[in-house]
Formats: C-alpha cells, sequence, structure tokens
C-alpha cells in the first residue's frame, strides 16, 4: 500500500506531489487495478437484476482510485518527466490497457449493462442517464463485447501493441527535441533578435556553463529564432532540425511506428467491424463520417487555396525584392511574414510585448472570466506541486463557494513536453449528495522571465494561454453527475469550442483594457496598436487555414483508407498534401514523425476538429457581439448549455440551446477574410 492508494489528506484533497516518489507509482497502479477489479466483481456478482444504479452508475464510479493515479503519473509524464518515469509508463501502459479490455470484454459484465441498455424505453431515464447508458454500453460494443473469444484475445494483442507504439513515438519526439542544440559564439549571428531572446538564450547557455547563446527547438527559443533571425543559413539549420525529428536515421526514428500504428489501428477497427479507423472513431464525434470530414476540408481547402496562393506569392515577391530571395523556402517563412506584417499594419510583435506581460495576461483571463461567469481567482500556497515553476489557485463563484483548484505551469524544462495543454488531477461529479470539485491544471511553454525582464508574451502566446483557459473554464465549470462525462469528456470535435471562443476577446478593445498594460509604466496598450491587432487577424488566413486543412487531410489519409499497402511514410504524405503544399518539399524533413496530436495524442481522425470548432466559436462570438461582449445574459447561457453541460447530451443539441440555431460556416470565412462579397 503507498501514499497513492490512500485517500489524501490535504486541502481540498489535492495530491501531495513532494511525498509521492516515482517508484512508489508501479506498485501503486498494480494495488489499483487489483482495487477496481474486486468493484467491477461487486457489480457482476450483485444478485438483484440488473438496473441502472447497481450496473450502469456503480461501473462509472468504479476504478476512480486507479484514474487519479493515472492522471497524475501521466500528466508529470508530459510535464515532469524523467528517466524512470518514461521506464515506469512502458510497464504501466499495457497493464492499463489489459485492465481496459478486461473490463469491456468482460461476458458477464457486458452481460449486464445490456440488459439494462435493451430495457431503456422504461426506464424514465433523465437525458444525462440515457447519455450515459448510451456512452456505456458502445464502450462494451465498439471495444469487442461482441466478439468471439479468438478476436477478443486479438483485440487484446493490438491494444497492448498500439499503446506501447504511441509511448515510444512520443519518447522519441521529445528526446530529439532534446538532444538539438546550437550555440551561437559570434555575436553578430544573432543579428535580428530581439533582445528578449538573446538574454533567454545568453541565460540558458550559461546555466549549461557554456560561452555564447544557446539556442533549442523548444518553441520559446526556436519560434523567435525562424522568426527574427537574419542569418538565413541559420534559421534553416533550425528548421531542418525541427523538421526533421523522428525521421534522421537514428535510433529515434519513427517512420516504423507511424505505419505499424496506422496498420495497427486499421486492423483494430476491421475486427469490430468499421471500413477504417477514420468510420469508428467519426461515429463518435458531431461529424459522424469521413466522407463528412473530407468535403468539410476539401471544402475549406477549395475556399482557402486561391487566397494562400496569393499571399504565398506576395510573400515570396516581398523577400526578393527584400533581400533577393528567388524561392521562398520554409525556413523563410515566419521571417518573411513577421517583416511584411511589419510593413503593412508597422506592427512588431516585439512592440507588443512589453504590454503583455505574463502575470498581467493570467490577472486578464481571470477577470474576462469575472466579467463572464462571476469567478474569483486567488493564488494560494499552500497546495502541492511537481515544480516550483507551477502556481495554484483557489477558484470560488460570487458567494465565496469553493469551485475548483487551478493549477498553472507556464515555462520550458528539460522533463517537459513542448506545446501548451490542459489537464485535470481529479474530476468533478455528484455522488452521495455531495458536489465534488475538480481540479484543473494548464501547462504552457512561455518565455521565462530574465534577469532584467519579467515574462513577456508575444501575442501568439496570449491567444495560447486564453485558449488553454478556456479548456480550462471547461473543467472548472463542470457540474454533471458522472465523472466520465463531466468537464472535457465531450465529442472530440466539440472539445475546443470554449478554449477557441476565448481567443476572440484578446483581440476586443474592452478585454485588452482589463490587461494590457506596459510592464514599465503600467500604460494600457494604445488604441491604435490595438485596430493594428484587429486590422492583422487576417493576415496570411488563407496560408493559415491551408496549413490546418493539409495537417487534417494528412490525419484522414493515414486513417480513412486501408493503410496496409502504404510502405514508405514519406511518399505518402508527398502524396496526401499534394494539392495543399505551398512551399518546396525537403526530403530530410517529415510532418508525420513528429505529428504527436494523431500517433501520441488523442486527435488521430480528429485533427479536423480544430477547423470544425472554429466554425462553432465564429458563429458563437458573432452573438457574443450582437449583444456585448462581457453580455451575461449570453455568457450565462454559454456556461449551462455549453461549459456546465459536458458530455450530459447530443453536442449539437446543446449548442442550438445556447444560440438558437445550428452554427453557420459563413462567420468563419467572414471572420478570415475569405468569403467573397459578390
Amino acid at each position: 500500500m503507498t501514499i497513492l492508494n490512500t485517500p489524501f489528506t490535504t486541502p481540498y484533497n489535492s495530491a501531495p506531489f513532494s511525498k509521492i516518489k516515482t517508484n512508489a507509482f508501479l506498485p501503486a497502479f498494480k494495488k489499483a487495478i487489483e482495487n477496481a477489479k474486486a468493484e467491477i466483481d461487486t457489480i457482476i456478482n450483485n444478485t438483484d437484476s440488473p438496473t441502472f444504479e447497481n450496473t450502469i452508475e456503480a461501473l462509472d464510479f468504479s476504478g476512480a482510485q486507479l484514474g487519479r493515479i493515472s492522471s497524475l503519473f501521466f500528466n508529470l509524464n508530459s510535464a515532469e518527466t524523467n528517466a524512470e518515469i518514461q521506464k515506469i509508463a512502458q510497464e504501466v501502459s499495457p497493464l492499463l490497457s489489459e485492465f481496459g479490455n478486461d473490463i469491456t470484454l468482460n461476458i458477464a459484465l457486458f452481460k449486464r449493462v445490456k440488459a439494462v441498455y435493451n430495457s431503456k424505453h422504461n426506464l424514465n431515464l433523465s437525458p444525462e442517464q440515457t447519455t450515459l447508458l448510451d456512452k456505456r454500453y458502445k464502450g462494451f460494443s465498439r471495444n469487442g463485447a461482441n466478439l468471439n473469444e479468438q478476436d477478443k484475445t486479438k483485440l487484446r494483442d493490438i491494444d497492448k501493441q498500439i499503446s506501447l507504439l504511441q509511448l515510444t513515438f512520443g519518447e522519441n519526439v521529445l528526446a530529439e527535441t532534446n538532444q538539438f542544440e546550437m550555440l551561437i559564439t559570434n555575436e553578430s549571428d544573432l543579428l535580428g533578435l530581439p533582445d528578449g531572446a538573446k538574454e533567454a538564450a545568453k541565460q540558458l547557455a550559461e546555466s549549461k556553463h557554456k560561452q555564447g547563446w544557446l539556442f533549442t527547438l523548444d518553441y520559446p527559443s526556436y519560434i523567435p529564432f525562424v522568426t527574427y533571425a537574419s542569418n538565413r543559413d541559420l534559421r534553416k539549420k533550425m528548421s531542418l532540425a525541427f523538421g526533421s525529428k523522428g525521421f534522421k536515421k537514428n535510433t529515434l526514428n519513427n517512420e516504423a511506428n507511424v505505419l505499424s500504428i496506422a496498420k495497427l489501428r486499421h486492423q483494430r477497427a476491421n475486427l469490430l467491424g468499421y471500413k477504417t479507423h477514420s468510420h469508428f472513431v467519426l461515429e463518435e464525434r458531431m461529424a459522424e463520417t469521413p466522407e463528412n470530414v473530407i468535403d468539410f476540408l476539401n471544402n475549406l481547402l477549395e475556399k482557402a487555396t486561391p487566397a494562400a496562393r496569393h499571399e504565398y506569392q506576395k510573400l515570396e515577391n516581398f523577400a526578393k525584392s527584400l533581400d533577393g530571395i528567388d524561392t521562398l523556402q520554409k525556413w523563410d517563412a515566419a521571417y518573411y511574414s513577421e517583416k511584411l506584417k511589419q510593413q503593412l499594419f508597422s506592427l512588431d510583435d516585439e512592440k507588443l510585448k512589453p504590454y503583455f506581460k505574463l502575470d498581467n495576461v493570467i490577472d486578464g483571463a481571470f477577470k474576462v472570466a469575472k466579467k463572464l461567469f462571476d469567478l474569483e481567482f486567488r493564488i494560494i500556497n499552500t497546495i502541492d506541486t511537481y515544480h516550483d515553476d507551477v502556481l495554484t489557485y483557489e477558484v470560488t463563484d460570487s458567494n465565496g463557494k469553493f469551485v475548483a483548484l487551478f493549477y498553472a505551469d507556464f515555462f520550458p524544462r528539460p522533463g517537459k513536453r513542448n506545446g501548451a495543454w490542459m489537464t485535470s488531477y481529479k474530476p468533478q461529479y455528484i455522488k452521495n449528495n455531495t458536489n465534488e470539485r475538480p481540479h484543473i491544471s494548464i501547462v504552457c511553454n512561455f518565455t521565462k522571465p530574465t534577469k532584467s525582464k519579467p515574462s513577456l508574451l508575444t501575442f501568439n502566446e496570449v491567444t495560447t494561454l486564453f485558449h488553454e483557459f478556456g479548456h480550462a473554464l471547461h473543467g472548472i465549470l463542470a457540474n454533471t453527475h458522472y465523472p466520465s462525462l463531466s468537464g472535457t469528456n465531450v465529442h472530440w470535435d466539440f472539445v475546443e469550442l470554449p478554449s477557441q471562443i476565448l481567443e476572440n476577446w484578446c483581440y476586443q478593445e474592452d478585454a485588452l483594457a482589463l490587461f494590457a498594460k506596459h510592464y514599465k509604466t503600467d500604460a494600457i496598450i494604445p488604441m491604435d496598436l490595438v485596430k493594428k491587432i484587429k486590422d492583422s487577424a487576417s493576415f496570411q488566413q488563407g496560408m493559415q487555414t491551408l496549413r490546418q486543412v493539409s495537417l487534417g487531410l494528412l490525419d484522414m489519409s493515414w486513417h480513412s483508407k486501408d493503410p496496409s499497402k502504404i510502405t514508405n511514410v514519406k511518399t505518402h504524405e508527398l502524396s496526401a498534401l499534394e494539392n495543399a503544399a505551398l512551399y518546396p518539399d525537403i526530403n530530410t524533413n517529415c510532418i508525420s514523425t513528429s505529428f504527436s496530436h494523431i500517433f501520441q495524442g488523442g486527435y488521430s481522425s480528429g485533427y479536423y476538429s480544430y477547423k470544425w470548432a472554429e466554425v462553432l466559436d465564429a458563429d458563437a462570438f458573432e452573438y457574443f457581439k450582437t449583444e456585448g461582449i462581457f453580455n451575461r445574459s449570453v455568457a450565462t447561457k454559454f456556461k449551462d448549455y455549453i461549459l456546465s453541460k459536458g458530455g450530459t447530451e447530443n453536442p449539437m443539441a446543446l449548442y442550438k440551446r445556447f444560440r438558437g440555431q445550428e452554427p453557420k460556416p459563413e462567420a468563419l470565412l467572414k471572420r478570415s477574410g475569405l468569403l467573397n462579397d459578390n
């Protein structure tokens, strides 16, 4: 028995990170699996007839300890990993996969679930209970409960293989990211770089006992370099390293992993009676079918391509006129885009950054949440964390009632993967008349404060923070009975609505006035800069849309057809992206081998959902703009019908209840400047 297998005696039942020894995780997992199996046995051995309460509800509340340990461990594996944690992950993942199959392939348990499901029309269930029953039944039927014993064994084997391959894929990407370093010793090679980026690079070099300026593939280091560095050869070096992750002829190569994952997913889908992995996945999404997704993406491709090609030509001409560049390459994209943007809008991220001190932006996000949803965030120091960088907040409503715990982890570290994400350490649910409140976290990779400057964000980082905070609000405001339907447990192509809609406030004068203050003078951002931000919002939207659509099409190319004949990852990728390509191909680079969203995360057959959710968020924000961006009535509807409801009902039904109509793509095309007026 470890500390992980006992109730936590901590404020708000929070995770006692500092007391958890890494070597306690494996025995804790084994004990929790044993406990969860005992809970399942209790359900199966119940001599009473199967009912919603003694079977479906009991099943949803089972395995809570295992779920809690899993959330702590796998969040650490993303945000604060090391060799020991990664080794445990390789041992634990097959155990969890096996346990999952022990449930979904359990004949006696499925028999009880099926009995309740078959009598559902006589049970007088609430919409939430009906959703849970459907979800539980499909959880079995979609995962092999109706298979014969031989095929169940095959399924178990496939699931184990996929689980390990996905872990290895992610570990390889992280290792490749950490391995690359570019040390610059000649200051002239830093020409064009902002002072903040240079200072951060110098500090990083010093921390590793090196002379000069050190750059890595972590976003806060990589993005400023390829955006501002005048030295084209060094931009090329960085870009090639970034684009070749998992694609070099070394032990971290991911080509075999990509092919194996895609083929195993297809085999799994076939085994379960589905044509492809996409058919399996999309049955439980708003989009419903691969055909609908591909039509949606191709429609956007058709609308965006003329604009994208025009923007690309304009950028290439600009680069030629400025520096005599004949052919625009990928390592030129961010650099010349930034220069063109500055010329067109006199808008320089470096001029904006002083107005976006991280502390102020966090405070701004909290103020927006207060105005919209009546929430208060108070920093507290009594909550244990896994790293000194992590901040903790107590979230309450206007009456002082506890709503949630909120963790925020903002800076890159060697054991932390790139990007930004929201996660949960404890779900919300209602049991025995007690509303258990959630513990929610956002994790980002922003530039650390330096000796002379606080952490100052680019505008893109500001929208990233608001995006993840939108996900967090989805978790914080959850108010459902069952953990599996709570918070962000919704259809994947609905989950990005709360995050993407919140980005819109970053472009609004009334919202920016709350937090966009100069870190030295406290002066509010000048309105002419705000106007430039708004005017530039549709800058290169054709190219941006084409980029997102191309990634969605690449995802579907791996998962909506039989991949068994694919032998070369790069060749397949070139074919899939043929109609969406702008820049010349680089033969040493490959997207798929580091496309963690689809080969490690949960976005396989789901990357399209970013654009799908943009349609939802543009349409929803039109409603806010019509009534006022801080209109409490509209905000309350959004809270009551979207944020608090989780996955308790069909997402389109929830959206229509909020909006009064189905979403219209015109709002997105209009916002992106892709809607022809004629």
